[in-house]
Order: structure tokens, then sequence, then C-alpha cells
């Protein structure tokens, strides 16, 4: 017989009633790139040079990989998880502004990083590297085999790579019950250099025609030596301090992440089970010298560590059935989550070493989460009409355990409803309609129940009586999708009530930061995007969005209410010419408000140049942020604090690099 194959180009964006897929596997940036750098150039997404996402002005975002959430795409370590991870292992990224009831999205977007899969026949692999400024470089290699029912993928890499961040701050403080004041002024220049060594496997095996089993294993290390020193000029009543804090690490981390998953599928049937664990586990060592140059005494010495261990288990059963109107889905989703922290200060003597822990600022404790959840899901078609309702069950428990005292258990329940609409208004036009409610569980690091060091002025605490933050968002749009040209516009409405924020308090004229419940905010815009295609050759593409927020603030003196107008754009366009490819994206973000403050506008332009040697070669340039506009600035004006600095994560860089396809 002979053979015949059907080839197609993947269509480079895909909308589905919850849901934008955006095709990155051939992205021209990704190949030098990290994860981070694919981010940012996704239309709706906004990414600053110190790895915060936002989704069409939402800074609430949840980062899954292949549809999960993982041990490093969680809290304080997922800036550093993206900025470290490669470009090219991405195979789409998915949008979800508004998740349905089948989502876990603690209370926000979700963007689910999806990771390249190749099961075709027979063997293949490839090398990539490439070189940067500042003597940074990165070498990797990832290859398959398949053969009958088994396909064995695998990759290693190791990077070089590292970021250059200047801050500066300034706060004037005052205590409103002895009436005391003070100043202080920090700076600090410092470039962070990493070593990341990346290890994955994947396993994929046909059990028969309907039936199918994956493997897939991660393996991450990440090391740093940063040379620290912070300039601290201090003035309480009439006596001035000043002192430079000079540190050296070391900073470590190491991510593990196996992921075990089953799939059935037959007549108009789909099954999906999947066991997953994940765990981080970091060490930032804080020990620091502190030289003084007013007044005038012996140098001081400090010995000060925080460890964290982040364990995640989760289980999930996702079913779904064809129906006459179209399909059902149901599932069950069961998390467990451990966050294990430890801080560490001590003083230490110069001349015999031995260390004097500080009782008040050295502890330990552990917040375990349960998660339990179950959903439903109809997905009804009816003429032009597409509806997809949702509703989701999850009850939460949350255990605070320090180290000494006594454990404290909270939990809580709720039923949180999804609605999505798609009316095909004609052949290319479509108008949609989506709903959701949702529950924001608190941060493992601000149920801290003690006391940790930050400097001589300033410390933090966190709150375990926190609970859940309560969000609604609402959002309507329409888009056309036509051959050369598609655009799309919308709006949306989103609430927020038990709004964690910042509480100040005083402790012997010491600064004292907690946290507390009692926030309100809203946010309402619009947002509109176009893609140009006027010939195979060109592309051009623009997203932007103006939304307004509110927020209402606890203070001293109540509520603090504060309104405030922002805007993102991006910018996309790439022209390709014989083996040339050339493409810019640019981003742009205006200022907005945080609770009490405000943070400045940022802005980045990337150049990417790409050339296909032959067929198995190709040559990458990439400039990024050329004109150097990640530094923000930010302010806070509460009662007792105001604060105003800037940090700037450099992320003006120049690689040149090279991959080569084998077999």
């Amino acid at each position: 017989m002979a053979t015949v194959i059907v080839g197609g180009k993947k269509e480079d964006v895909v909308t589905k009633i919850d849901k934008t897929v955006y095709d990155v596997s051939s992205m021209a940036k990704a190949a030098n790139g990290t994860a981070q750098d694919v981010l940012q150039s996704t239309p709706e997404l906004s990414v600053t040079a110190g790895g915060q996402i936002s989704v069409k002005g939402n800074s609430n975002v949840t980062v899954l990989v292949n549809g999960k959430p993982t041990a490093m795409m969680s809290g304080d370590e997922r800036a550093v998880a993206l900025q470290t991870m490669s470009g090219t292992d991405i195979a789409s990224v998915e949008v979800i502004t508004n998740p349905s009831a089948a989502y876990n999205a603690n209370g926000g977007a979700i963007v689910n990083i999806v990771l390249k899969r190749n099961r075709k026949p027979g063997a293949n692999a490839q090398i990539r590297g490439s070189v940067g400024d500042h003597a940074l470089w990165n070498v990797g290699t990832s290859g398959d085999v398949t053969s009958n029912n088994l396909s064995v993928q695998g990759g290693m890499a190791v990077r070089h790579d590292g970021n250059f961040k200047t801050r500066r701050s300034a706060v004037d403080w005052n205590n409103p019950v002895g009436g005391q004041t003070g100043q202080t002024f920090q700076t600090s220049d410092v470039f962070v250099r990493r070593v990341v060594e990346t290890t994955t496997l994947g396993l994929d095996y046909t059990l028969s025609d309907t039936d199918s089993v994956s493997l897939s294993a991660r393996h991450n290390v990440r090391r740093s030596r940063p040379l620290l020193d912070t300039l601290n000029v201090a003035r309480t009543g009439a006596v001035d301090t000043i002192y430079h804090r000079i540190s050296e690490g070391p900073n470590e981390q190491s991510d593990k992440n196996v992921n075990l998953n089953y799939s059935h599928h037959s007549k108009g049937t789909a099954l999906k089970a999947m066991v997953q664990r994940s765990n981080t586990v970091g060490l930032i060592d804080k020990s620091y010298s502190d030289v003084f140059v007013e007044p005038l005494r012996a140098t001081g010495y400090s010995r000060g560590a925080s460890e964290s261990a982040r364990h995640l288990d989760q289980t999930t059963l996702d079913w779904t059935r064809r129906a006459e109107h179209g399909q059902w889905g149901m599932g069950l989703d069961m998390q467990v989550e451990v966050n294990d922290l430890y801080n560490y200060q001590a003083s230490v003597d110069r001349l015999t070493g031995a260390e004097t822990p500080d009782p008040a600022t050295t502890n330990g404790y552990a917040v375990d989460t349960t998660l339990s959840a179950a959903y439903i899901t109809d997905q009804i078609n009816h003429g032009q009409w597409e509806v997809l309702l949702g509703g989701r069950f999850e009850r939460m428990a949350l255990r605070v355990r320090p180290a000494q005292g006594t454990a404290q258990t909270s939990h809580w329940r709720a039923f949180n409803p999804s609605l999505h609409v798609r009316y095909a208004a004609s052949e290319k036009t479509d108008l949609t309609l989506s709903y959701r409610r949702s529950l924001q569980r608190p941060d493992p690091r601000d149920l801290n129940p003690f006391t940790t060091y930050i400097d001589a002025q300033n410390l933090s605490r966190g709150n375990p009586g926190l609970t859940p933050q309560r969000l609604t968002s609402w959002e309507i749009g329409s888009s056309s999708d036509g051959v050369q040209v598609s655009t799309s516009a919308g709006a949306f409405y989103r609430t927020s009530r038990d709004t964690v924020t910042n509480a100040r308090s005083f402790a012997d004229n010491v600064l004292v930061t907690s946290k507390q419940n009692g926030g309100r905010a809203r946010s309402a815009g619009a947002t509109a995007s176009l893609d140009w295609k006027p010939d195979t050759t060109r592309r051009f593409g623009v997203d932007v969005g103006v939304y307004n927020v509110v927020l209402d603030t606890p203070d001293l003196d109540g509520l603090v209410r504060q309104d405030a107008v922002s805007a993102y754009m991006n910018i996309r366009a790439a022209y390709t010419v014989g083996q040339d490819d050339f493409s810019l994206d640019a981003h742009l973000q205006t200022s907005g408000i945080t609770p009490l403050g405000r943070f400045g506008s940022t802005s980045s332009i990337n150049v990417t140049w790409k050339r296909e040697l032959s067929k198995t070669l190709s040559l990458t340039v990439n400039a990024s942020d050329i004109f150097d506009g990640s530094k923000r600035t930010y302010r806070t004006d509460a009662s007792t604090f105001r604060q105003t600095g800037f940090d700037h994560f450099v992320a003006r860089r120049l690689y040149i690099g090279f991959l080569k396809k084998l077999g």
C-alpha cells in the first residue's frame, strides 16, 4: 500500500471557550532565552524584569506546568525558576484569564506552560548553546527515541546566568505612641551569578488503542554566591549611624518533580488520572559583616540564614463524556502542600567565632495546606451558542505548626460557580461572556507566627490567623478572525474582599510589618488586540489594556481610598526573508497603585535575528531591553511609614547562540 503523509502548519493562536493557546515552539527568542523571555513575548501577559507576571492587569497569577501546579512555580522561588528555565523546552503557552471550575486557579488568572514532547517514530536529538555579555553562557542537549509503543525523551543543560540589581530606599517613620521619629537610607548594587543544572526524563507507553501511560521527571539545581554591599544611613533623634553591610551567600535551591499519568479514550469518553510529587528546597545565607563609618567602632559580625522546603503531593481524576448537547465533565483534585521555614539570626564573636543566637528572631514553623475539590462541568452546544457551566466545591484545611508553641488549625468550605458563553455572530465573529468566583488562600510566608530580622530598624512578622481572600471576576468580549487581520476587544470587572494588606507597628522604636485581612479592591478595564499578516513574510501584532483600580486599605485612621488608571501595551513585529527571520517585541507598563502606595512605569524593547545556516543548523542573536527601561520606582505613604525608592533588575543582555539538530 502507498503511504500518504498529510502535513499542515500548526495554528499560531487557538481560541477556546475558556482559554487562548499560543504556539511558541518556533519562537526565535526562545532559542537563547528563558521561560520568562517567552512569557514576556506572549500576548495578554506583562512580565517585569524581576519576574512578576500580570494578565490583563491582574497580578494574581497561577503558573502551571503541563496543566498542574509544581512546588518550584509557587512563592518567591517562581521568579528565579522562570528566569533559569530554558525557553526552547516550551511548546505552547495557555492564557486563562477567567478559569472555569475545572481549574484550581487560587483566585486569579492562569498561565499554563506546556513543554515539548516529541512522539514521532525514530530517533532525534539536538544540541544548543549560547554566550552572552558578562561572561554568561549556557549549553544543553535533548533527544527522543520512539519505537513501537514506547517513546523516551530526555535532556541535560547547564546554564551560567546572572542578574545585575540596583536598589535604593529612603524611609521616614514616626511612632504615634512615643512620638519618636527616624530616617533610614539604603543603597545596594549586586550581580547575582547563578549556576543552573537541569536534567529531564520522559517515558510514554501505549498500552492499547485506548490506553496509555506516561512518566516524567525533572531535577534542577541552582547555586549562587552574590557579593552584596549595602550602605545603611540611619538617624534616630540626633544620632547618626552609617555602615556598610557586606554579605556573599551562599544561596542554593533544588527542585524535583515526578509525574505519572494514565489516560483512556474510547467511544466519546475520556478518563485521565495523575499522581505528582514535587518539592523545592532552598537556603539563603544572610551572614554579613557590618563595617561602621560613624560612629567609629569595631566591625560587627552576624550569622543569618533562611531555609525553606516546599513539598506538594497531588492526585487528580478527570472524566469527560460526549453527549447529544455537548459534553459532560467532572473531576477530583486532592492536594497536600507542606511548607517548612526556618530563620536563624545570631551575633558572631569575631575573635573566637562563637555564635550567640537571637531568641527573638531565630524560629521555625511549618504550614500544612490540604485542599480537596470536586468539580462538574457541562458544555452545551446549541446552534450558534456554546455554553460551559461549572461548579467547584472546595474544602481547605490550613494548619500552622510553630517549632515551639501550639498549632493553629483553620477550615474553609466554598462552592464556586463558573460560566462561559460564546455566541457565533457570524462565521468569523464570536461574542463571549465569562464569570468566576473563587478563593485565594494565604501565602505560607504571611502566616509566620514569629518575627523575622530584616535590618536593625525593620522587622517582619506574619499572621497565622489570616483567612482566604474572596474574588469575583466578570469578562465580556468579541473576536473576529480574518484571512489577514484578526481582532479582539473586551472588558472586565474584578472584586476582592478580605484582601491581605500590610499592618505596621513599633516595638522599641523598631518598625514591625505584619499582615492583616480587611482590604478591598475593585478593578475595571477594557482590552483590545490586533494581529495582521499581510503576507507570508510579515507579521504584526499589538494588544493594549486600560483599567481603573480602586483600593480600600486599613490604616490608623480607618480605610484609605485610592483610585488610579493604569495601562499596558505589547507590540510584536516579524519579517522573514530567505533564511533570515527578524522579530521585535516591545512592552510598556504605566504607573499604578499598590496598597497605600504607587509603582512607576517600565518598558522593554527586544530584538531577535535568526538565520537558518542549513536544514539542521541555525544561528540566533538576542538583544534584550536595549534601552534599559526595567527600572521601577515605588512609594508608600502610611500614617507611620513613608518610603520611596526603586528596584532596577537590569535586563539588558546580548546573546549569540546556535541550535544543531541530529538525526
